[in-house]
């Protein structure tokens, strides 16, 4: 009985969280018990007999705003493995050049998940890169990938030496183990593993989701001027896992799997690198439930800018320009009067990748799919299908629910992407018909209009 109840103490125990973003964090796994030093961080002989080691994820001479470190208490430092060899790097690419450039509006069908009768493929097999700019070796750009998978990670880590990695399940949960501990992310929610942090990842079935990369930033909370203290997303939202521990040893080996410099390494170590037993600071693994996001919205007239459903930005050095937005279309209300209430036509200086978790996107209610994508490139012309502005410029303009059951997102840049070979041909999703979508638009101009008296 004592074991039985040992048992359910650990299992509701590894998926506790601690709020707040970018906190101040000390968790230690309650099996041992005093296992943070007291006082200081590298004392001669730590407790339990664990080695003491940083993760950085900032130079050491931040400022005190932006320096983000943690240390992690565990049974083998990171540093005991065998040499990193490289490895087969499948669809995930750093080579912005494979194809020549399209500024045409992009569309792809939901991606394709292979079923695991056909093919096991796990969370790493299964990344896809779909478009993306810069350069991780200068630390200055971004990539946005699918994944699509079928199959645990077996004794088995990811670690991106090249930047932050946000996560957008669209269909399956996954369960991701992390040197912090443990996070199961459902669709609707998103979940930030920061670079060189290792984590693995558990799925349940056929899994589909999207993956924004940072090279070169962190994310962090959009400011809100003149909203005020409150909204958009409230930083206790966010979660952070509670520290959790495997003292394993696996003589068949365990690979390390390491993104760098855009290419894939893999190295083998005979032990499970889950094997913090404490830490602290505030470098961390976080994730964010998309529903509690408090949407700030326009009550009058007309649109306000879609910088009112960020999520998350990461900035660059130039003032008010993002590296890239984490953006999101959550249910809301719509009650502007004399306006066209969904997204208006425009051409951006930004780039503008879409995803769609679920529902229908009130802009395009045919076509734009769950597991799919759209990627509206800088200076591109897009905005409402012919049916859309059709039935929302004679719509009865009284309050309505909009996006109701539906949740889209938005991966915004300020780099000009470019689309790889894979997203342009090998994945055989992209809608050769998309442009159609805006052929029945047609003129209303009436050169005899005159105003009506009021």
């Amino acid at each position: 009985m004592k074991l039985h109840n040992r048992f359910m103490f650990l299992f509701v125990y590894l998926f506790q969280y601690m709020s707040g973003f970018g906190n101040e964090f000390s968790s230690e796994d309650p099996r041992c018990p005093g296992s943070l030093p007291e006082g200081q961080n590298n004392p001669q002989v730590c407790p339990y007999g664990l080695y003491a080691e940083q993760l950085s994820g900032s130079a050491f001479t931040c400022p005190r705003s932006t320096n983000k470190r943690s240390w992690l208490y565990r049974i083998l430092p990171s540093v005991k493995h065998k040499p990193f060899t490289p490895m087969p790097c499948g669809d995930l690419t750093e080579n912005w050049d494979e194809v020549e450039p399209d500024p045409n509006q992009l569309r792809w069908l939901p991606f394709t998940i292979l079923k695991s009768t056909e093919k096991k493929v796990d969370f790493v097999a299964g990344l896809h890169t779909i478009c993306g700019a810069g350069n991780s070796k200068s630390r200055n750009g971004i990539g946005i990938h699918v994944f699509t998978c079928n199959t645990s990670m077996v004794d088995k880590c990811f670690n991106n030496s090249d930047g932050d990695l946000l996560i957008v399940p669209q269909q399956g949960d996954i369960l991701i183990t992390t040197e912090f501990g443990k996070m199961m992310v459902e669709p609707n929610e998103i979940c930030v593993i920061q670079q060189g942090m290792r984590f693995s990842v558990d799925v349940f079935g056929e899994t589909r989701g999207y993956i924004l990369e940072v090279y070169g930033a962190h994310f962090e909370l959009p400011d809100l001027g003149p909203i005020g203290a409150n909204g958009l997303a409230n930083p206790r939202d966010f979660l952070c896992p509670v520290a959790w521990f495997e003292d394993r040893t696996v003589p068949s080996g365990y690979t390390i799997i390491n993104k760098y410099q855009g290419k894939l390494f893999a190295c083998q170590q005979d032990f499970s690198p889950f094997n913090v037993v404490a830490w602290h600071g505030n470098y961390t693994p976080y994730k964010y439930n998309l529903k509690h996001f408090m949407a700030i919205n326009c009550v009058a007239f007309d649109h306000a800018d879609p910088s009112i459903f960020t999520v998350l930005t990461a900035k660059s050095t130039k003032p008010g320009v993002a590296i890239a937005d984490f953006v999101i279309f959550p249910p809301r209300w719509g009650v502007a009067d004399h306006t066209f209430r969904p997204p208006y036509y425009h051409r951006n200086c930004m780039s503008e990748f879409m995803g769609l978790i679920k529902g229908h996107y009130e802009a395009k209610e045919e076509g734009f799919q769950p597991g799919g994508g759209s990627l509206h490139s800088i200076m591109t012309p897009h905005g409402p299908d012919a049916d859309c502005f059709q039935k929302n410029s004679t719509a009865e303009l009284k309050p309505e629910r909009v996006a109701e059951g539906t949740m889209a997102f938005m991966f915004e840049s300020s780099f000009s992407m470019a689309v790889t070979k894979w997203g342009l041909e090998t994945c055989q999703r992209l809608d050769k018909t998309y442009y159609q979508c805006w052929e029945r638009l047609r003129s209303h101009f009436n050169p005899n209009w005159k105003p009506s008296k009021q």
